[in-house]
């Protein structure tokens, strides 16, 4: 490990938790009605928001009406984005003249970005028009976040209110999230990204004339050209919104490894701490609401413990490279100094950020629901590729997605607190409340839910024709871009191993179907705890109550979550990256 990598780390982290401190009271205050200056800015708009869609943002909701608000409204967003999909070819904004999306391709992209989870089978820059991407994809990278952090802040008045059915309003959580907290965020990022040099733009794309002329085969057919399409459009504002929201999806290709989207080692820098900036800003909201500040920085620490091992151990991985190619004479160490390389495993990989940066950005995306990416993690090596699958099969909540990850967090401090109950012959308790029968039944849900759609889709396509047709790669590695790709969907990530052909009927309809439950049926369990939760009376903590707040808990914590994810795809695991491992330093 290179001082020049872990000096990296440390100001990632820094900034990450300095943000967090900062922001987090003001998040809570946004939740509780009382966002401040920006109050006076979108105030009239939210208003009329209300009035326009016919809402009160004071009507009391039961835990049965806010999950019906949020299912419903994600329910017509789906279907608005799958619309405007099928219909880009006859409307605006088009210069490129790009047609109608492939039914079940619109169908698994409409499902993906209305879930948060931006699972792309397509290249955004050659296939969605302008209009597409900024009514349909933005939109929903805004409001699919919006609606997650809006279901914690009803998580967390279950946990604070007392006797109560009431856990708010969607409709004010949602409006308020999208515009306090996200659109202000998104907007200085936008500009910040402007300034790097990403494009943002409603004109054509450019030409270049090309030094000499280039011929290629085009379907047995050759075909010379003397000119560069160089494609462009509204990036800056949707790259924002992807990092903030952790939605992920990009707008070229090859996401935030294209020099469109991320020119430089300062955007670099600015859009991997965007990634985990709001789900780590959601912990400290999470201690202010309840009154608590040390609860939220307890679960800070648990995800922390768990993701900078992850992040060490993926940068070895890929700092040490690939031995095979040591026989071949390619240096794999580092060199510090006037003559610096980086070493290491450099395939896949951007010059501009090195081997360093790209593991730091590979195990952040993955442990948040982010999935972008600015290295291919299908060129990573067996180790250091076992990194983000792993981190997405812990159910993406060390940090996770914008509220989303720390409502799963939540499920899992329920659990290690049953545990611990469990262990001292007491009755469990977390912030006054009893956990009874009913908690642990929808606990149980949450976490036994994303293992299920990780392996039974992966089983099943190992023995698909269609399925294993559109692998790169045959064997332990073929395993796991199969692996991983479930692994993204049935965790709402959208990351994946490229060399997986997905854009067949197969992964897109069951990729689409998997995304759908994995985020709403997780959603709705929760909303149930929390209704649960706030129709109880509080208990005063007693001498027995166990601390949920000090080193011991997180200790326990964290050994839950990872207990939960070891025991659950280790094996699985073992069949993919570890046996591509023995057998690469086997010689083979």
């Amino acid at each position: 490990m290179t001082e020049n990598a872990l000096l990296q780390y440390a100001l990632y982290f820094a900034a990450l938790i300095g943000f967090a401190a900062a922001y987090g009271p003001y998040m809570a205050r946004v939740y509780d009605g009382r966002p401040g200056r920006l109050g006076r800015v979108f105030g009239p708009l939210e208003r009329s928001l209300y009035r326009l869609a016919g809402v009160d943002p004071d009507a009391a909701m039961t835990w049965k009406t806010y999950a019906a608000a949020a299912l419903l409204f994600n329910l017509l967003g789906t279907l608005a984005v799958y619309a405007l999909e099928r219909l880009q070819g006859l409307l605006p904004l088009n210069p490129a003249g790009l047609g109608a999306v492939g039914a079940h391709s619109a169908f698994n992209t409409a499902a993906s970005f209305a879930t948060n989870t931006n699972w792309q089978d397509y290249a955004g820059e050659t296939t969605m028009s302008y209009l597409t991407q900024m009514l349909g994809l933005t939109v929903q990278n805004f409001v699919s976040a919006a609606s997650g952090m809006a279901v914690l802040a009803a998580f967390i008045r279950g946990l604070r209110r007392r006797e109560s059915e009431n856990l708010g309003s969607f409709w004010a959580d949602l409006v308020r999230g999208t515009l306090y907290i996200l659109l202000p965020l998104s907007g200085a990022l936008a500009l910040f990204l402007v300034w790097q040099g990403v494009p943002q733009t409603f004109g054509p794309a450019a030409k270049a004339a090309l030094v000499e002329t280039v011929r290629y085969d085009d379907g047995g057919k050759t075909v010379s050209t003397a000119e560069q399409t160089i494609p462009l459009g509204p990036v800056a504002s949707q790259v924002a919104i992807k990092q903030l929201g952790t939605n992920g999806g990009g707008y070229y290709n090859v996401n935030s490894a294209h020099p469109f989207e991320n020119p430089s080692p300062l955007s670099d820098f600015a859009e991997l701490w965007a990634i985990l900036a709001l789900a780590a800003a959601c912990c400290v909201m999470f201690g202010v609401m309840v009154v608590d500040r040390r609860q939220g920085w307890a679960v800070v620490a648990a995800m922390t413990v768990i993701l900078v091992p992850m992040i060490l151990f993926c940068a070895h991985g890929e700092q040490q490279g690939n031995p095979l190619m040591s026989k071949m004479g390619v240096g794999r160490l580092a060199v510090e100094g006037p003559a610096a390389t980086s070493g290491g495993n450099m395939e896949g990989k951007e010059v501009r950020f090195g081997v360093a940066d790209s593991a730091l950005w590979a195990a952040a995306t993955t442990a948040a629901s982010n999935g972008s990416v600015n290295a291919m993690h299908d060129s990573f090596t067996p180790l250091g590729g076992l990194v983000p699958i792993f981190m997405m099969q812990l159910g993406e909540v060390v940090y996770g997605g914008v509220g989303s990850g720390l409502y799963g967090m939540l499920v899992f401090v329920i659990v290690a607190v049953f545990i611990a109950g469990l262990m001292v012959g007491r009755t469990p308790e977390y912030l006054g409340k009893k956990i009874e029968a009913f908690e642990m039944k929808m606990a149980a849900l949450v976490v036994l839910l994303p293992p299920i759609l990780v392996l039974a889709p992966t089983a099943l396509a190992v023995v698909s024709a269609q399925a294993k047709a559109s692998l790169a790669n045959p064997g332990a590695h073929g395993f796991s871009e199969i692996l991983y790709a479930f692994s993204s969907m049935g965790n709402n990530n959208g990351s994946a191993f490229a060399g997986l052909s997905a854009a067949v009927p197969f992964y897109d309809v069951l990729g689409g179907l998997v995304m759908l439950v994995s985020r709403y049926w997780i959603m709705i369990p929760v909303l149930a705890i929390a209704g649960s939760l706030a129709r109880k009376k509080a208990a005063p903590p007693g001498e027995g109550t166990l601390p949920t707040h000090g080193p011991l808990f997180v200790a326990l914590l964290v050994s839950v979550v990872l207990i939960v994810g070891a025991l659950t795809f280790v094996p699985a695991l073992a069949l993919g990256p570890v046996a591509e491992h023995l057998m690469m330093i086997g010689g083979r």
